[in-house]
């Protein structure tokens, strides 16, 4: 079997009503996504997580120009074999950032294909699945406005648990005294629910303001805290988990094994977060996962992505080991974002629904998932 075309889509679409996390305001959904085809007809779907506020067209450049001539003709069932290849090739430039989400696009196309070829989930192929069904968590309360929102926030807090969802993970970062009034009502709305809270600054703070925080909430009983410092300061990582009684996130922002090794080995998390469609794709997360699971450290992936990526995620799920064996160990959970997302929920054929408050674990084959290719058209601009 080889490889011989390889399409890239750049999907865009305006939001009706914008919102903002600590980073800046989100204005439209964008997704960039590949689609690998063989000469013997099977296909393979992935996608490039474009972090933050990043323009989705800057991994599709490096998809078009850097890897298509890598992938072209080659065997697709050579998935570590090709990994190493688009590394190594653009290990002088690249590295991070977009370069690794375009990688992690083409690595996750492969799987699917892998999985098609030989007719068995991703998940099997990473070894079998150590559970059935995955809990998500609602990922949300992002602004309209900016500060004084707590009001809505708390309502929003209502909606998600009447949706289905016990775990929530609310975005601050909108200055400190805002963040803690705002966690406080919404601590008083859910009072007396069984909810569990985490929160995401997305490194809105340095480590003195990320410490304060972090000290006020501790009566919050936090499943984590994400993202408290940029990172790049990989000590100040190390300076909250010492002196915060919760436990420390990161990672959405970290690449490949080499990224995480330095992550890791300085002792800066408790939960390590690679997302799929930016660390290096699912072959990556395998090299991640071993080197945490080595350390003692838990994986639970990032994921903000279109329904490909929430895919590719929950195969991955599915297949983590628990960092710490017990009868009643810690399983990872999936992000679910309920934000406004048109390459979320019509992109699939079946987009991912939560059956008494869980999420199962598909048996179909490769990534188990069937693209709507009218909204690929309605919404490429490529």
């Amino acid at each position: 079997m080889k490889i011989k075309d390889l399409k890239i889509y750049v999907l865009k679409s305006a939001l009706a009503e914008p919102f903002a996390f600590s980073q800046g305001w989100v204005h439209q959904r964008s997704a960039t996504l590949v689609e690998i085809i063989t000469d013997e007809g099977i296909t393979g779907w992935g996608e490039s997580f474009a972090q933050g506020l990043e323009p989705p067209e800057i991994s599709a450049a490096v998809i078009d120009h850097a890897l298509r001539p890598i992938v072209i003709g080659a065997n697709p069932l050579d998935v570590e074999v090709l990994w190493h290849s688009m590394y190594h090739q653009t290990r002088d430039y690249g590295r991070k950032g977009s370069v690794i989400a375009g990688i992690s696009a083409v690595d996750i196309a492969l799987w699917d294909i892998v999985g098609k070829t030989f007719n068995v989930p991703i998940w099997r192929l990473l070894g079998g699945r150590f559970r059935d069904q995955v809990q998500p968590y609602a990922t949300g309360f992002y602004r309209i406005h900016g500060k004084g929102e707590a009001g809505r926030l708390a309502e929003e807090a209502l909606q998600h648990y009447e949706a289905g969802f016990s775990m929530m993970k609310i975005k601050l970062g909108f200055g400190v005294d805002d963040d803690i009034h705002c966690m406080t009502a919404i601590g008083k709305a859910i009072q007396g629910k069984s909810i569990r809270l985490m929160i995401d600054t997305n490194h809105a703070y340095g480590r003195a303001d990320a410490l304060r925080l972090g000290r006020a909430l501790e009566e919050h009983d936090l499943l984590w805290y994400e993202e408290p410092v940029v990172p790049e300061d990989i000590g100040g990582y190390v300076e909250m988990r010492e002196k915060l009684s919760m436990p420390i996130a990161g990672g959405e922002n970290e690449h490949t094994i080499y990224g995480f090794r330095d992550l890791l080995s300085a002792g800066a998390v408790d939960i390590a977060q690679p997302d799929i469609g930016s660390c290096g794709g699912i072959s990556a997360a395998r090299h991640i996962i071993a080197l945490a699971q080595s350390m003692g450290v838990r994986v639970n992936p990032h994921v903000w992505g279109s329904a490909v990526a929430q895919a590719a995620s929950l195969h991955v799920i599915a297949a983590v080991p628990v960092a710490h064996h017990s009868i009643f160990a810690s399983d990872p959970v999936l992000e679910y974002d309920r934000s406004s997302h048109p390459f979320r929920k019509d992109l699939v054929a079946e987009p991912l629904t939560l059956s008494n408050g869980w999420i199962p674990i598909q048996d179909k084959p490769g990534l188990g998932i069937e693209i709507n290719r009218e909204i690929i058209a309605r919404y490429n601009t490529r």
